[in-house]
């Protein structure tokens, strides 16, 4: 990492907090403000995402706050805000508001009036029916580009539906397909359906941010996990629906291609692939298992796939023979992939992970110093960078209504008395 990108990512890290909208913020998107109205974790991703590019994110929170804040233990300090909150939500500042009441809806107009973009999650209509919805918002904003992310979308059957990471990962096909082998399906060990939803809806935002720069008009996006979980299906959707072949369980192998899975070795296990006939000849060569090379059962991904069996059970009973490590070594030029199965200890001691800098760390107000797995893009100009911890609850209320609202402090104090904000 280069001294400029470094000084880029510590930025306003020691600033006072209340100084964030007198404070230029540096990144692709710092002349974008949000309006984040989401919870729990699609949203929340979607608009950390944008964060780190510089955009400045008002998190806007029920009085009792987004629901992920109580998603533990473990919690920060031990009592406060989980650390899967803290996951999603750095670079944003937090204002509790009443929205069902009518002094709470002003806010929200006056905030969408001063934002470029607004992300939300709540079931379809919910906003509409508040009067805080897009038909409304629309007329206060023409230029608002307002981002709904449901469970299913605005039409059809599900509509209502309220949807979670797991049920779309269950309704779209991917349990079906994960696990072992005539096992029981079995959920991804994070939730990546919401975050692959996140990502559909930041692409999204940022193509309709372009598109605004050419027509001076925003627009509604609508992201659903349903939609976003069937179309990661891929390979597995498109050859059902050309072949009517099902998906199934190849736990970590792979049903198109051989070898391309986990083999247990002595002291873990290891993944390796070979997507070609060349990687598979070097991975032969460096097993000492040259013959496999003009096998006739082997000679090319199909009769591999076809001898699948037969395949496997040869290069379980070499691998089982040395330690990770030990294969580490013995395959670290090969033009093959591969690679140990890490717990997070292995992964964050990992030789590459600690020289690319991924891990940032940030002060916290309860935790003294928090750590967080930074920005995995990097961008030659502009900066994407961990600049401000997961904000405590309601923690810049007061902070967005003078500085960026510009309320006068009677009425901050006014709102504040009839619990309208916290």
């Amino acid at each position: 990492m280069t001294v400029l990108r470094k000084l880029c990512c510590v930025y306003n890290t020691q600033i006072q907090q209340s100084l964030y909208f007198a404070t230029k913020t540096n990144g692709l998107l710092s002349d974008v403000n949000v309006l984040d109205l989401s919870r729990i974790i699609a949203g929340p991703f979607c608009t950390m995402t944008l964060g780190d590019l510089g955009a400045n994110i008002i998190k806007v929170e029920s009085l009792t706050g987004d629901e992920a804040r109580k998603w533990g233990p473990p919690f920060v300090g031990g009592k406060n805000d989980s650390f899967y909150f803290l996951s999603v939500n750095r670079n944003k500042k937090s204002i509790c508001i009443d929205f069902k009441s009518q002094e709470g809806k002003k806010i929200i107009y006056d905030l969408a009036r001063k934002c470029d973009v607004l992300v939300e999650n709540f079931v379809p209509g919910k906003l509409d029916e508040m009067d805080i919805g897009y038909d409304k918002l629309k007329h206060i904003n023409p230029k608002l580009i307002y981002c709904a992310i449901t469970g299913f979308g605005p039409i059809g059957p599900y509509a209502k539906k309220p949807g979670y990471d797991v049920i779309a990962s269950a309704m779209g096909g991917l349990l079906n397909v994960t696990g072992e082998k005539e096992g029981r399906p079995v959920k991804p060990g994070v939730a990546i359906t919401d975050v692959t939803t996140g990502l559909h809806a930041f692409g999204a935002i940022v193509t309709a941010l372009y598109h605004r720069q050419k027509s001076n008009r925003g627009q509604k996006i609508d992201c659903n996990l349903l939609s976003s979980q069937i179309g990661a299906m891929i390979n597995v959707a498109n050859i059902y629906l050309n072949c009517g072949i099902e998906g199934q369980k190849w736990g970590t192998a792979h049903a198109n291609i051989v070898p391309y899975q986990s083999f247990k070795t002595k002291d873990g296990e290891m993944v390796i692939g070979t997507g070609s006939n060349a990687q598979f000849h070097d991975f032969c060569q460096l097993i000492n298992k040259e013959e496999l090379i003009s096998d006739e059962r082997f000679v090319d991904n199909s009769a591999r796939v076809k001898n699948r069996d037969e395949l496997i059970a040869i290069i379980t009973e070499v691998i089982k023979t040395k330690t990770n490590k030990e294969w580490s070594i013995i395959f670290k030029h090969a033009v093959f992939p591969n690679g140990p199965i890490n717990t997070m200890q292995d992964v964050f001691h990992d030789e590459h992970v600690r020289a690319i800098g991924l891990v940032k760390e940030l002060s916290h107000p309860d935790a003294g110093t928090i750590k967080l797995v930074g920005p995995p893009t990097v961008y030659s100009e502009g900066g994407n960078c961990v600049r401000t911890a997961p904000p405590k609850l309601g923690q810049h209320t007061q902070d967005v209504l003078s500085n960026f609202l510009g309320y006068h402090e009677s009425k901050i104090d006014d709102l504040f008395a009839r619990k309208v904000i916290k």
